[in-house]
């Protein structure tokens, strides 16, 4: 510090710059100052910008999402109910690692009648309780992605195995297990089941039966002698083979 009492002098500072002062005041030197600035510089570091909460995700939710308030935690509920009501199979696959694009992405290619959503724990624990998925309670753990089937099971877990394919994804993000007809399956229980018959294959292979029997019928009855209840039985053996 240096102190000047109505006499002009020139300081002369390390930095080399040549000061003129008038002051009865007390006036700090560039040293000092650079000194100062530096103190202050160093304050800001450590006080920088607060950290701001995660932004809300079409994933996870956040402030606003449907699984933050107890309205919302009640809606995800009875949403999910619904969904088990009208699902002919659940299975559930990790959630984590998995980006939003991505999730939109896979969203768009799962065939009609299947729905995929995150589903926090506590909550589809209480969707599940008294139903016939009661018993997937056994894979409420960590952070699961459900997806609810109505029909297409071969389709959904198709697509599935697609997208993990395509993203690299397929030896960190399989299939951890399914439950259907109050039965839990493992993942390989849950590809084995995918690749049978669906309900619309089976019912459009019946149909075709069915459709031919008059066909086969018809022509037999045509043959010379032959009875009719023979000709029925013969159709009906021709439409088994």
């Amino acid at each position: 510090l240096g102190l000047f009492d109505n006499q002009e002098q020139e300081v002369e500072k390390a930095t080399n710059i040549t000061i003129r002062v008038r002051s009865k005041h007390i006036t700090i030197t560039m040293k000092q100052s650079l000194f100062v600035l530096g103190l202050a510089a160093t304050a800001t570091a450590f006080t920088g910008p607060i950290p701001t909460s995660r932004a809300d995700t079409a994933l996870f939710g956040g402030a606003q999402g449907m699984a933050t308030t107890t309205e919302g935690k009640i809606a995800t509920v009875t949403k999910v109910k619904e969904l088990l009501d009208s699902s002919e199979m659940i299975f559930s696959v990790p959630a984590s690692g998995i980006t939003v694009s991505q999730v939109q992405g896979l969203r768009r290619s799962l065939p009609e009648g299947t729905t995929m959503s995150v589903v926090k724990n506590k909550l589809m624990s209480k969707a599940i309780a008294g139903t016939d998925y009661e018993v997937s309670g056994e894979l409420l753990k960590g952070a699961n992605m459900w997806f609810f089937i109505e029909e297409d099971i071969g389709g959904s877990v198709k697509s599935f195995k697609s997208f993990t394919k395509g993203e690299a994804l397929d030896e960190t993000h399989s299939i951890i297990g399914g439950t259907m007809d109050g039965t839990n399956y493992d993942s390989a229980g849950v590809l084995a089941i995918s690749k049978l018959p669906s309900k619309l294959d089976l019912i459009a292979t019946i149909a075709a039966r069915i459709n031919a029997v008059p066909t086969k019928v018809a022509r037999v009855v045509k043959a010379p002698g032959m009875k009719v209840a023979r000709a029925i039985k013969l159709a009906g053996e021709e439409a088994d083979n």
